[in-house]
C-alpha cells in the first residue's frame, strides 16, 4: 500500500480541474518514512483520494501520474506508453517510407513529452531504433528500469536499444549518483532520419536527448522559403536548420555558434547529406559579435538561442535578452528578409515574447509584417490540463 499525503482545506481545486502538480504549500502533513522518489496517494484534508503520483522534494511535491485510485505496475506502464504510441502513428509522424508526395521517411520523434502524455518527469526520444530515456523527477528515475521493461514490450522489433541521460536532468541533491549509458541493448549507430534527411545524434554529451526535435516543422517551414536566399543560421547547435535551407535551394549558408563542438557536429550533418557543398560555411564566433560584424549580408535569418530565462526570476533579463538579440537581427538583415525568431523559455509566455519582438522591430525602425507564429510540434503535446507545458515560441517576420 503507498503511503499518504493529506492536502490542506481548499488546496485540492487545481486537482479538481485534472491541473498534474501539486505544489508543497499546498500539502497539511505526510505519513512517516516517505522518501523522495516514492509513489503516494494524495488524499484531502477529509480524508477523500483525489490522485496518485511521485512525491519530490521541491516547491512541487507531487507530480501526478493517475486521478483514479490505481496501482502504478508494469501494467499502467505500457498502457501509457502504448497510449503515446498509437497518438504518433496516428498523427502519422512515424514514417519508415515516403507515402505521398512531397513526404519524406522520418524515424525521429518524441515518443513521451510529460505531461503532455499524462507522464511527468519523463521524456523518451526515438531515433531510429534507439530510445534516449531522460528523467526530470526523482520518481521517474526510481522507475526507469521498469519503463525500459515496458517500452521494449509496447515497441517490439521497432527498438533495439535504450539510452538512459538524466545526469543533467535529475536534482542534484538527490545525491542519486546517476550516470548515462545503455539500460537495454547497445549501438553505435548515431545516424537518425528526419524528414529524409540524415543526422548525427550526440546523445552521449549533447543537449537534451542529443537533438532538438522540436524544430522539426520549423526546419521544414524554412526549407520552404530557403530557395535562392542568403541564410544566417544563429546558434546553430548541429545545423538542422542549415542542412534543410541547403535541401531547399539557398544560395549561401553561414552557421553560426560559440561552441566548438556544435560547429564539428554541423560540418558533420553538413557533410553527411551534401558532402562538399562549397555553399556552406560554420563560423565558431559569439552570436552578437557575428552580428554586429556583418551588416546587410542575409536575407533569411534564424535566430534560436538557447534559453534565455530558465526560471521565473530571471524572465525580466530574459525579456531583455531577447529584445536585445532581435534588435541585431532586425538592424542587420536585408530589405524583404524573412527573420525566423525562438524562445524555447518556459516561463516566457507567447505574449512575452512577441512582445520583446515588437520592441525590438520598433527599436530598429524597420516595418516588419508576421507571416507565421509558430510552435513545437504534435509530437510534444500540450495537456490541456497544464498549459505550462507549451514551451517553444516561434515568429517568421518580413522585414521591409
Amino acid at each position: 500500500m503507498y503511503k499518504q499525503v493529506y492536502l490542506k482545506r481548499g488546496k485540492e481545486e487545481s486537482l479538481l480541474r485534472f491541473h498534474p502538480w501539486i505544489f508543497s504549500g499546498a500539502i497539511n502533513k505526510i505519513e512517516e518514512g516517505l522518501e523522495e522518489g516514492d509513489i503516494v496517494r494524495v488524499m484531502t484534508h477529509d480524508n477523500r483520494f483525489i490522485a496518485v503520483g511521485h512525491f519530490q522534494i521541491g516547491s512541487i511535491a507531487v507530480r501526478v501520474l493517475s486521478f483514479h485510485d490505481v496501482k502504478i505496475d508494469d501494467m499502467f506502464w505500457e498502457s501509457r506508453l502504448s497510449a503515446a504510441l498509437h497518438v504518433r502513428q496516428s498523427i502519422g509522424i512515424i514514417r519508415k517510407k515516403s507515402t505521398r508526395a512531397g513526404e519524406f521517411p522520418n524515424t525521429t520523434y518524441r515518443l513521451v513529452h510529460g505531461e503532455g502524455d499524462n507522464l511527468p518527469g519523463l521524456i523518451i526520444d526515438i531515433y531510429g531504433k534507439t530510445a534516449v530515456m531522460q528523467a526530470h523527477s526523482v520518481g521517474m528515475h526510481v522507475c526507469r528500469e521498469a519503463v525500459a521493461e515496458a517500452l521494449v514490450k509496447v515497441m517490439g522489433d521497432e527498438l533495439d536499444s535504450i539510452y538512459y541521460k538524466s545526469e543533467t536532468t535529475l536534482p542534484f541533491k538527490a545525491e542519486l549518483g546517476q550516470e548515462n549509458g545503455f539500460i537495454y541493448g547497445y549501438t553505435e549507430n548515431n545516424i537518425a532520419i528526419e524528414n529524409g534527411l540524415k543526422f548525427h545524434i550526440d546523445w552521449l554529451k549533447g543537449q537534451k536527448t542529443g537533438f532538438f526535435i522540436d524544430q522539426r516543422e520549423n526546419r521544414s517551414l524554412l526549407e520552404y522559403y530557403a530557395k535562392g536566399r542568403s541564410v544566417l543560421n544563429m546558434f546553430c547547435y548541429t545545423g538542422g536548420f542549415s542542412v534543410y535551407a541547403m535541401r531547399g535551394g539557398a544560395e549561401v549558408v553561414h552557421s553560426v555558434d560559440s561552441s566548438a563542438k556544435a560547429i564539428e557536429l554541423t560540418n558533420k550533418n553538413v557533410n553527411l547529406n551534401f558532402p562538399g557543398d562549397a555553399r556552406h560555411e560554420a563560423i565558431c564566433e559569439d552570436a552578437f559579435k557575428y552580428l554586429d560584424d556583418n551588416d546587410g549580408k542575409y536575407d533569411l535569418i534564424i535566430l534560436d538561442p538557447p534559453a534565455f530565462a530558465k526560471h521565473r526570476s530571471a524572465l525580466k533579463n530574459g525579456l531583455r535578452g531577447y529584445t536585445r538579440l532581435n534588435v541585431k537581427g532586425f538592424e542587420k538583415i536585408k530589405p524583404g528578409g524573412l527573420l525566423f525568431t525562438f524562445s524555447c523559455s518556459q516561463v516566457v509566455t507567447k505574449d512575452n515574447f512577441r512582445q520583446a519582438v515588437f520592441t525590438a522591430a520598433a527599436q530598429a525602425g524597420r516595418k516588419v509584417r508576421i507571416l507565421h507564429q509558430l510552435h513545437q510540434p504534435a509530437d510534444h503535446p500540450i495537456n490541456i490540463y497544464h498549459p505550462e507545458g507549451e514551451y517553444l515560441k516561434g515568429l517568421v517576420l518580413y522585414v521591409e
